[in-house]
């Protein structure tokens, strides 16, 4: 598999550059971001706001009635929990033109509940005029600047950093559902880091005899509920869902309400964290802790067909671990 290092920070850049009317604010978090090297080249495109989201965010709704297009970079916590009244009055109900970069979605940091952006599916698929995508891999992450800025509205992204897998050779388009394998028996959806976990646990699900159709979702709202319904009308057993946030509000509800308002009576399994905060440690121990990887979703499957299908853990295609600390995760958060 490859690993591509930083993805983010060259895709934003050449975008940029090309596009003048093209901001980079950055919210004390510039390294953590990516943006750093954007900022020392471009320091006229670049705006440090300071640790200061509320101001942030009014005054990126202001860049946006100037005609400007600004995108905000920052951990996906403080896009929401600290300024969500100055994100609703001054992004949101006008409609303004602002990028909202948020990194170090769930579980893929250390630094426990103060970081960790568990509900924000949840919170921003139910603004109105917001428009909510996630990368799953280096491909989207570098086809992610452009997909947001062609939004003719505000957008929030769940943003990858580091060194990032490259999964997938087409690029990243808004509203396209990716088909990853076409199985009969049970439909899995996953979105961000949890598609890599799905394609670990496929191989041995398949020599278990499990047909897998496996879709990975980038643009999570506009939900495309009629191809979901369509998808899980067309299995076995039913719909499987894994995801790096709460079940409740996140794509596991999504995918409910869809078939609930289709009249679809199918099984609905649907994984991810239960009503509680996650706690510090690397992202491998918490996908495992928390019911998120591979074996999870393995479980998932089992409990939704009701068949064992003696898979373990040595029957999985190998985990890929990262460093917690490295040059490519400033600040390690």
């Amino acid at each position: 598999m490859e690993m591509v290092n930083r993805p983010y920070a060259g895709a934003f850049e050449r975008y940029a550059v090309q596009h003048p009317e093209v901001l980079c604010l950055s919210a004390d978090l510039t390294s953590s971001c990516e943006i750093d090297g954007f900022r020392d080249r471009h320091p006229d495109q670049f705006l440090s706001m300071g640790m200061a989201e509320q101001n942030m965010l009014s005054f990126a709704g202001g860049l946006g009635l100037a005609g400007f297009r600004p995108f905000i970079h920052t951990f996906g916590v403080f896009l929401y929990r600290r300024p969500y009244d100055q994100l609703m009055a001054s992004i949101a109900y006008p409609r303004r033109k602002v990028r909202l970069m948020g990194f170090l979605p769930g579980v893929t940091t250390p630094g426990g509940m103060t970081h960790q952006a568990i509900e924000d599916i949840s919170v921003l698929r139910t603004i109105p005029n917001m428009t909510v995508l996630e990368t799953g891999d280096a491909t989207e992450v570098e086809g992610i600047v452009e997909a947001a800025d062609s939004i003719d509205g505000p957008v929030y992204c769940r943003v990858l950093r580091g060194s990032v897998p490259r999964l997938f050779d087409t690029p990243f388009k808004v509203g396209e559902i990716r088909i990853l394998s076409e199985g009969d028996d049970v439909l899995v959806i996953t979105a961000g880091i949890t598609t890599e976990e799905a394609i670990r646990a496929r191989g041995a699900l398949d020599k278990a005899g499990v047909s897998v159709r496996h879709l990975h979702l980038s643009t999570l709202k506009p939900f495309d509920a009629e191809a979901i319904v369509a998808h899980a009308a067309s299995v076995k057993h039913g719909v499987v869902t894994l995801e790096n946030h709460l079940v409740a509000g996140g794509i596991g509800s999504m995918t409910a309400e869809a078939m609930a308002e289709a009249g679809l009576g199918k099984k609905l399994v649907r994984l991810g964290l239960r009503d509680t905060y996650a706690h510090g440690g690397s992202r491998p121990y918490l996908m495992n802790y928390y019911g998120l990887d591979a074996l999870a979703l393995v479980r998932g499957i089992e409990r939704l067909t009701g068949e064992e299908t003696g898979i373990d853990e040595d029957a999985l295609d190998a985990v890929r671990v990262e460093a917690v600390h490295s040059a490519v995760k400033a600040e390690a958060l």
